[in-house]
C-alpha cells in the first residue's frame, strides 16, 4: 500500500470503456483516512482504511454503484496481486491459517475472532460478523455444531454466490454416530486438514484459474509438512501405542488416537466439562484416581477453559508427576498451524519418554 495513510476525498480509476472517472468517497466514509494504492494504468483505491475495517473490494464495489462498471472487468484491468478472493473464518481458527498458506498473498482472510484467548464455543457473533460475510467469496465453517451461528447469519447475509466450505462434511465423517458424539476438532485429524487443502485448492483456482499453478504449489508444500508430522505420529505409534492418557476436553483426541494412546477419563468428565456442566462426585473421583494410581502417562489440557474440575485435575497430575501436555482450540500467538501442531507433538513425545 502507499504510505502516509494519507486523507483524500475523490478517488480515480480507469472505466471499461478507457474512460477516467472520479468519485466521491467523502459522502459515505467522511473523515476516514484511505491508503492510495497505485495501479499498472491508473490509481485505484482499495480499502485497507485505517478505522473502518473496510475491505478493498467495498471501495471499488462504491466505485461500481456509481458508474455501472463490470466489477470483474474493472479487476481484470489491475495487476494479480488486487485480485484475491476473500475467505471468512472462524479468526484464529486453523481452517483460516491453512487457507492463508494455500493462498499466499492471493488470498484475504478476514478473522471473526481475532483474540487468541477466546473460547469458540463461548464466542457471540454480532452484525459486524454478519456484514463481513455479506462480503464474503468463501467462507471456511468447521461445521459439527462447533461453529452452527455461521448457518443462520449467511441466512440473512443476502451472499447467495458465497463458497461455503464445511470441514465437517468434507471430512466425510459420520456426524451422527450410533455410539459416543462426533468430535469436531478436526484440525487434529491430519487426514482431514488434507482433504480440506485439497478442497480450497479447487475453490481458489476457481476464483482464479490463472493461478492455479500457485495454488497448487502451495499446497503441496504444506501437504509435505503434514505428511512429516504424521510419521512423527507413526513413530510415536509403534514406540508408545496402549498408553493410557487423560484428557479435560476431546480436544486432542484425534492426534492421540493416531498415536496410539487410549484415553482412560471417564465419558462424563470430558463431557461436563466440554458441556460447561457440573462434574458429579463420583466421577470427579474416578478422574483423580488416574493420576494418584499413575494409570496414564499424560493430561492433555485444555488451556482455553477451567473450571474448578479441571483445575483440581491439573492439580492431581502436577503432584503425581503425571505430564501436562497443553492444548487448544485457536492458533497460539505468533505461532502459525504447521508450528502449532508440529510443538503438540513435540510435547506429547517428550511426555512419553
Amino acid at each position: 500500500m502507499g504510505g502516509g495513510g494519507e486523507r483524500i476525498s475523490t478517488a480515480g480509476y480507469v472505466g471499461t470503456d478507457g474512460r477516467h472517472r472520479n468519485i466521491s468517497l467523502a459522502e459515505e466514509y467522511p473523515g476516514h483516512r484511505l491508503h492510495l494504492e497505485v495501479g499498472e494504468r491508473c490509481p485505484l483505491v482499495l480499502g485497507e482504511a485505517t478505522n473502518i475495517g473496510l475491505h478493498e473490494r467495498d471501495v471499488v464495489d462504491h466505485l461500481l454503484r456509481n458508474t455501472g462498471d463490470d466489477r470483474n472487468d474493472l479487476f481484470r484491468r489491475q495487476p494479480e496481486a488486487f485480485r484475491r478472493p476473500l475467505v471468512e473464518t472462524l479468526g484464529r481458527f486453523p481452517h483460516g491459517d491453512i487457507a492463508t498458506q494455500i493462498g499466499g498473498d492471493l488470498v484475504s482472510v478476514t478473522s471473526i475472532i481475532s483474540n487468541p484467548s477466546q473460547d469458540p464455543h463461548s464466542y457471540e457473533a454480532d452484525a459486524q460478523v454478519q456484514l463481513s460475510l455479506s462480503k464474503a467469496d468463501v467462507v471456511i465453517q468447521n461445521g459439527g455444531g462447533y461453529d452452527s451461528f455461521v448457518d443462520s447469519l449467511l441466512k440473512g447475509a443476502n451472499n447467495p454466490k458465497v463458497v461455503l466450505l464445511n470441514a465437517s462434511t468434507i471430512s466425510g465423517y459420520d456426524q451422527k454416530p450410533a455410539t459416543g458424539e462426533f468430535n469436531e476438532h478436526l484440525w487434529y485429524d491430519f487426514p482431514t486438514v488434507k482433504k480440506v487443502v485439497s478442497k480450497l485448492v479447487s475453490t481458489f483456482t476457481t476464483e482464479e484459474p490463472s493461478r492455479a499453478g500457485t495454488f497448487a504449489a502451495n499446497a503441496s508444500r504444506f501437504t509435505e509438512a503434514l505428511g512429516q508430522l504424521q510419521a512423527t505420529e507413526a513413530a510415536l505409534r509403534s514406540s508408545s501405542a496402549g498408553e493410557g492418557v487423560a484428557i479435560t476436553e476431546p480436544v486432542p483426541l484425534y492426534m492421540l488416537d493416531a498415536v496410539g494412546l487410549v484415553n482412560k477419563t471417564p465419558g462424563k468428565f470430558s463431557e461436563a466439562i466440554e458441556a460447561g456442566t457440573d462434574v458429579s462426585p463420583v466421577i470427579l473421583r474416578q478422574t483423580l484416581a488416574l493420576f494418584s494410581d499413575r494409570a496414564v502417562k499424560l493430561l492433555a489440557y485444555n488451556d482455553q477453559t477451567s473450571s474448578p474440575e479441571t483445575k483440581r485435575v491439573l492439580a492431581a497430575a502436577q503432584k503425581a508427576g503425571v505430564a501436562v501436555v497443553p492444548v487448544r482450540e485457536t492458533l497460539p500467538a505468533g505461532k502459525d498451524y504447521l508450528e502449532w501442531m508440529t510443538d503438540t507433538l513435540a510435547s506429547i513425545t517428550a511426555a512419553l519418554k
